[in-house]
């Protein structure tokens, strides 16, 4: 049997196999997915165990990371696996939680990103696997192995193909400028055209409510293309997209990595002048007209082929594209 194994400590057992499938479809280091129990008690409390024995074995942990019981449950996960003597313990965690905790925002508050980094390294993981990280210096938490996948290596290819003369990228606030700059540095492997892009300024009065908002740059009779990492409410995102359109877009879509999605977010979207929400899978979301969704298992399926063969992230991607 293989010395590498994925679990899925999570609901989504099929996405688990489809990673496993393009890992598997790379490289000579072939992983299975194994068996485990998660349970959960009348009182509230969890219990993880695996039926395979790790020992010795790589063990990757797939976990959504949603709310503080999957904490719970991916730390107890990474606590058992090291209980069993694993000799690597990698979860993947598609969708970093409290990831927007990554600097003190009040006097006396937390970091709730350098927190989580901790709990989830000082409980025995070895290196984790993650996608468009908040902000980029939250690899900086962990003093382990950080597999960052951002946005570009997944919408590329869509918003390319969406892509006309009149298009422009957007960035929604000052943190996604650079999010913008990859992705236009990246689509230039699609279309030999400059693109540009707007930025939204924006005055917060506090958690999820704007001030003051400013579009600086030109977006009369542009098709606007939002950028950002995630849309939790969507109260912001859907009140930029109509001072877009109100300034002279012609359309306004939006590209968002994590469909967090929560309270009245999905009418916010519904009732948006928004053309589409364009998200990942790394957050499950619910099926509505107005919203595609584009699947991050190749992505992940890369990374833990280059880390179970030992190659680079991005010489696998580049090689893909060649094969295409």
């Amino acid at each position: 049997m293989s010395n590498i194994v994925l679990f899925s400590i999570s609901e989504r057992e099929q996405f688990a196999k489809e990673i496993i499938a393009v890992a598997n479809s790379i490289t000579k280091e072939q992983m299975f997915l194994g068996k485990c129990n998660v349970q959960g008690f009348s009182d509230g409390e969890l219990c993880v165990d695996y039926e395979d024995s790790i020992r010795g074995k790589i063990v990757y942990l797939y976990c959504d990371l949603n709310n503080s019981n999957d904490i719970m449950r991916l730390l107890l996960g990474i606590d058992a696996a090291k209980r069993a003597e694993a000799q690597k313990i990698i979860p993947i965690l598609p969708y970093f939680i409290y990831g927007r905790g990554d600097k003190k925002d009040q006097a006396r508050g937390p970091i709730a990103a350098k927190m989580i980094a901790e709990m989830i390294e000082q409980r025995g993981a070895t290196s984790v696997i993650t996608i468009e990280l908040h902000a980029d210096q939250i690899q900086g938490f962990f003093t382990i192995p950080v597999t960052h996948i951002q946005g570009k290596n997944i919408f590329d290819s869509y918003i390319a193909s969406i892509c006309n003369p009149d298009t422009i990228l957007c960035a929604p606030d000052a943190g996604s400028g650079k999010r913008v700059e990859r992705m236009i540095k990246q689509l230039k492997k699609y279309h030999d055209v400059d693109l540009t892009y707007a930025l939204i300024h924006k005055v917060r009065s506090g958690p999820n409510k704007i001030e003051k908002m400013f579009i600086i740059g030109d977006v009369v009779g542009k098709d606007v293309i939002v950028l950002d990492d995630i849309i939790d409410t969507g109260g912001t995102l859907c009140t930029a997209a109509k001072e877009l359109k109100n300034s002279g877009a012609k359309s306004v879509t939006a590209v968002i990595t994590h469909g967090v999605l929560s309270g009245n977010a999905y009418t916010n979207v519904i009732d948006s002048v928004f053309k589409e929400l364009v998200v990942s899978n790394s957050v499950a979301t619910k099926e509505c007209y107005k919203i595609k969704t584009i699947s991050v298992s190749n992505q992940l399926g890369f990374a833990v082929a280059a880390i179970n063969g030992g190659l680079s992230y991005d010489e696998l991607k580049k090689q893909h594209l060649k094969t295409k």
